[in-house]
């Protein structure tokens, strides 16, 4: 079988792990295209190229690139003529104009087709888009939804196709591993990772921590519009000289990032338009075996479960808290860590999102 995806995601070296084990299958003859980069409110982030064996990786140039809604691959249909592909897997949201002109090329060619989907959170979309998804809802065989959430949405509506819960990706637990020896002593290290944009709710872990004591340190890791508001609220705070700003670094980086930290906390809060859809960094961070903090908002409870701590969005009372407890509590610590990597092995690896995967390309 051919399989041809079609992922902007795939720009990051990381996710590719999954793409290796997904052709490992013998059945399968995997073509991936992907853009040479991707622009976002952290910058531009180039193609890296870390797990490319078994199938073959194709860089098309996108328009409109950086535009969530409106980018899309101008050269595709030759890709497709040339691939001829069983099955198209385009990984993008049923409402963007990628997916509908994916889709369109690749059954005008005859080709089975299927699309992703984080969205967890209702919305109707203007003319043009609220066409795009009508037509992408209704000429599909398959959809594939990050969260059971997201299928409640879609199911709401309105499709009626085949839908199974799987997450974009996993985390490949030898790349995300916990380090060889133990973490050193000293101050306890807190980190974020990610997007800087208020919905992040960065901005509220800087109060917290204004307002905690004990023996800590932390870094902010990444980019985006609030940077410079954030970087100056804590120069301007009592406790500057215990936080450091970090540009976002190549994602087979992020490991050695995690193996230096203590606590991971995302903060995230809900927005009119937009709710936390996954929280990628707590299962890289729990694979890490880092204990995880973070809101109760989107799906980041059902991502931690029972291997991290939550608080209630915007409470920052209630994270000073949570934080406290963990700086304290050492073994709390080490329990949480430990039992956060047993959850990704159990649900969230690399091998185990491929297979899943797999078994929707066989349907």
């Amino acid at each position: 079988m051919r399989i041809l995806m079609l992922s902007k995601a795939c720009v990051v070296g990381a996710y590719q792990r999954k793409l290796e084990e997904i052709a490992a299958d013998p059945e399968l003859e995997l073509v991936v295209a992907v853009p040479p980069f991707w622009k976002d409110e952290r910058g531009i982030t180039r193609l890296e190229r870390a797990y490319t064996e078994g199938y073959r990786l194709e860089v098309l140039p996108m328009a409109f690139n950086g535009n969530f809604h409106l980018h899309f691959y101008p050269g595709f249909a030759r890709l497709l003529d040339e691939v001829q592909p069983d099955l198209v897997h385009i990984d993008e949201e049923p409402y963007n104009w990628a997916t509908y002109h994916a889709n369109r090329l690749a059954r005008q060619r005859g080709a089975k087709t299927l699309w992703f989907s984080w969205q967890n959170l209702l919305r109707q979309y203007p003319w043009p888009f609220s066409q795009i998804e009508r037509y992408n809802l209704e000429h599909s065989d398959f959809g594939i939804v990050g969260s059971q959430t997201a299928a409640q949405i879609w199911r709401g509506k309105g499709y009626t196709g085949p839908l199974e819960v799987i997450p974009q990706f996993g985390v490949d637990p030898d790349m995300f591993s916990p380090p060889e020896q133990p973490r050193n002593g000293g101050p306890v290290h807190i980190v974020y990772a990610g997007r800087l944009v208020p919905e992040k709710g960065v901005d509220l872990l800087l109060k917290a921590l204004q307002l905690l004591a004990g023996n800590w340190r932390a870094t902010i890791l990444g980019g985006g519009p609030e940077e410079a508001r954030l970087r100056e609220s804590a120069s301007a705070s009592s406790i500057a000289e215990r936080i450091m700003f970090r540009a976002q670094i190549p994602s087979i980086a992020m490991p050695d990032f995690y193996r230096q930290a203590d606590i991971l906390v995302l903060p995230s809060r809900s927005r009119r338009n937009w709710i936390e859809q996954f929280g990628r960094v707590l299962v890289e961070a729990m694979a890490c075996e880092v204990a995880v903090v973070g809101s109760e908002t989107g799906e980041i409870p059902y991502v931690i479960g029972n291997a991290g701590l939550t608080f209630p969005e915007n409470d920052v009372a209630a994270l000073t808290g949570v934080l406290t407890r963990l700086i304290e509590d050492v073994d709390l610590r080490r329990t949480l860590a430990k039992q956060g990597r047993a959850r990704i092995l159990a649900a969230f690896t690399q091998h185990r999102i491929a297979q899943a995967t797999i078994a929707v390309y066989k349907k």
